[in-house]
């Protein structure tokens, strides 16, 4: 039996500008943007219960702070696996799969009768919700090129602002009349109205003859390649060592907030929709300094701050018994931080390997969210009486960030504004 030939190279699956003579279907953008909103809100809109899922589930803080490491890790797997996979085999039936197999996760969350069963069943909703997050971005780079990829990219993107903040405020205000599965139940419905406009409006982007059969082996390759970048590396320890703080706001945030000093759930919201507001406006600054001031100072400033809120934190907690306004200050002003440096971060080490620009944003995405799942349950192990661990986290993640820019990416492949400079041999 022989089977037509393939193209085995990843460039064969880019189309030319010339194929792309129409633009992007508002439908399918708005598709892509509710397919990439799932996944924050599925994390978000519970996050002001966690108390609530520890008294009734009889778990600890550091056993529900698992369901979020099993979400990430689910995330970071399903990007890895779900892009080849695609790459093979076509975009429209496996973001079907992805979208039903979400569902089913959703409703087994809300179902869950143990702690230990809602972390398996968070692993498989985030497994589902990154497979569906990689294809449906592949939908719009099949389809779109030049300024137009950049326009709906860029329309994309934004929903991973506004998201954060729409769904805690969402999930305390489900809280005030509901328990804590209710969340999960709204998220099943957002996913069967995922599930149908995936199925009217997303079509094949990818037909055979653009297919190719790389899959995991090249992307293997390419990741080798682009960890062998002393410059690649070290912008992706910044970025990396800045989700280990980020995520143990995540997780431990309703505890200090609500368990330590007495929030409601619908305030305790309210504060994590203003922190995530505050980390969008430092985002769009940061992207209206590009090409005024130099990307790695924008960044090391973003650093700094996040340093400044977790010495803040710290001291607040050995010292002071973690007192509210200590907490609201330094929570916002290391999100403000995050802002500036997270987005940064990815753009520097996008540059740093241009060879290989799909395999270096796989590879970050993998090492952020994976760092991320890490972090979420190490932030709990004081419990939920003392905000040290976080605190702890947060200081020690900003200082690996900083050796990061500082000492692993000295050569700095390009300035803001465009001019290169040649790195040094290494």
């Amino acid at each position: 039996m022989t089977t037509r030939p393939r193209p085995s190279s990843p460039p064969a699956v880019r189309a030319t500008p010339a194929e792309h003579p129409h633009p992007v279907p508002a439908a399918l953008i708005g598709t892509v943007v509710l397919t990439t909103a799932i996944a924050p809100l599925a994390t978000d809109m519970y996050v002001p219960a966690f108390p609530d899922v520890a008294r009734d589930l009889a778990t600890t803080a550091t056993g529900v702070q698992l369901t979020l490491t099993t979400f990430f890790v689910g995330m970071a797997t399903g990007q890895l696996i779900g892009g080849p996979f695609s790459d093979q085999r076509g975009r429209r039936r496996p973001l079907l799969a992805a979208t039903v197999l979400m569902l089913a996760a959703s409703i087994a969350c809300a179902l869950a009768p143990t702690i230990a069963l809602m972390a398996a069943a968070r692993f498989v909703q985030g497994f589902a919700g990154g497979w569906a997050m990689v294809v449906a971005r592949a939908v719009v780079v099949d389809l779109a090129s030049g300024t137009q990829l950049v326009r709906v990219l860029n329309l994309v993107q934004g929903v991973g602002g506004i998201a954060p903040i729409v769904a805690p405020l969402l999930g305390g205000a489900i809280l005030q009349v509901s328990g804590w599965r209710a969340p999960f139940w709204v998220i099943a419905a957002l996913v069967v109205l995922m599930i149908v406009v995936v199925f009217a409006v997303v079509p094949e982007s990818l037909p055979p003859e653009r297919r190719h059969a790389g899959g995991l082996a090249t992307f293997a390759r390419d990741a080798r390649a682009v960890l062998g970048e002393r410059d690649y590396v070290g912008y992706v320890l910044v970025a990396a060592a800045a989700m280990v703080g980020l995520f143990a706001y995540v997780a431990t945030s309703s505890f200090v907030l609500r368990s330590m000093n007495g929030l409601s759930p619908l305030a305790y919201s309210v504060d994590f929709a203003a922190n995530a507001a505050g980390m969008t406006l430092a985002a769009l600054l940061a992207a209206r300094l590009a090409g005024r001031v130099p990307t790695r100072a924008v960044v090391l400033v973003g650093q700094l701050l996040a340093l400044a809120a977790g010495v803040l934190m710290l001291v607040g907690a050995l010292f002071f018994g973690t007192p509210l306004v200590v907490a609201v200050v330094s929570f916002f002003t290391f999100m403000v931080a995050i802002g500036l440096l997270w987005g940064n971060a990815g753009a520097l080490a996008a540059e740093a390997v241009p060879e290989h620009p799909g395999t270096g944003s796989a590879v970050l995405g993998m090492l952020q969210w994976g760092t991320a799942g890490l972090a979420a349950p190490i932030a709990g192990l004081g419990g939920e009486g003392t905000a040290v661990p976080v605190a702890v986290m947060m200081t020690a993640g900003a200082a690996v960030s900083i050796f990061g820019l500082l000492v692993i990416a000295r050569s700095q492949r390009r300035l803001a504004g465009g001019q290169r400079v040649l790195p040094h041999r290494r």
